[in-house]
């Protein structure tokens, strides 16, 4: 496994940033890793700190709008049957509906920055025919923080990039807290304007 991944980032590092788009396209190699792997690149001088960012961008973003379309024209029972061809468990989508279900469209942002449902969240967003273009807006205003985040550490670590986990840990876990958080802010938000509407509708109806 070692070997394969030393050859896969040798590879990408020939690519260059067509190689980091790539690789999050496909995301065999976990995003963080990959984005952080670019840092490094960025450190030896041998791509630029934006372009990694908009590489790493355009790669995520492409990814989300896959799993996005398999739930809009597959549905539900395609991606139960063979989401675990893409990393992606029953218990993952579980997950990512119930979010979806309870915060609406605009956790498609806030989730990105949560373990497990990061990436699980585009399907439900495709099986209710959430708008593409929101879905789209909201999915790159997410990734672009999340990959200067990570091509930054990558950078800053230089030759030690590989120590990613340990050093973001702390980083991931405050965009976590700031996220449920966020989703929880959100949903009380949703829930009193719902009510207003359905009071004014009330009282037309008087």
């Amino acid at each position: 496994m070692k070997t394969f991944t030393a050859a896969a980032f040798a590879y990408l590092a020939k690519l260059g940033y067509i190689g980091i788009a790539s690789a999050l396209m496909i995301e065999v190699i976990p995003s963080e890793v990959v984005l952080s792997y670019a840092g490094f690149l960025v450190s030896q001088g041998k791509i630029n700190f934006i372009g990694a960012v908009i590489a790493g961008t355009i790669g995520g973003v492409i990814a989300q709008i896959f799993l996005y379309l398999l739930g809009f024209y597959g549905g539900r029972p395609l991606l139960m049957r063979y989401g675990k061809l893409l990393l992606i468990s029953p218990k993952h989508l579980e997950k990512s509906e119930v979010w979806f279900s309870n915060y609406g469209a605009g956790v498609v942002f806030f989730a990105r920055f949560i373990p497990v449902i990061r990436h699980a969240i585009s399907i439900p967003a495709g099986i209710t025919k959430m708008v593409f273009t929101r879905f789209t807006l909201y999915t790159i205003a997410a990734i672009v923080p999340w990959s200067v985040l990570f091509i930054y550490l990558g950078k800053t670590l230089g030759n030690n990039w590989e120590k990613i986990n340990q050093v973001s840990e702390s980083y991931v876990k405050i965009a976590l807290l700031l996220s449920i958080i966020t989703c929880g802010l959100y949903f009380i938000f949703k829930t009193i304007r719902k009510n207003k509407v359905k009071s004014k509708y009330e009282e037309l109806k008087k």
